[in-house]
């Protein structure tokens, strides 16, 4: 998992998407989903570590 485009992958096998037209609010809110995922167990350690890692670089990008 390298880009936001593989993080949003990972949350579509578990049937979310999102899109709502602010790239800053989606990138909050895959963040949010992928913490849930994570706190129910339905992904693995690395993965949320990555996907966490990938979101926020991205979100990064937004706020300067």
């Amino acid at each position: 998992m390298k880009t936001v485009y593989d993080v949003m992958q990972l949350l579509k096998r578990f049937g979310i998407y999102i899109y709502t037209k602010d790239r800053l609010a989606d990138l909050e809110m895959m963040e949010d989903e992928i913490k849930e995922l994570y706190k129910m167990q339905m992904i693995e350690v690395n993965d949320f570590q990555i996907a966490i890692l990938v979101l926020r670089h991205e979100q990064n990008k937004y706020k300067r």
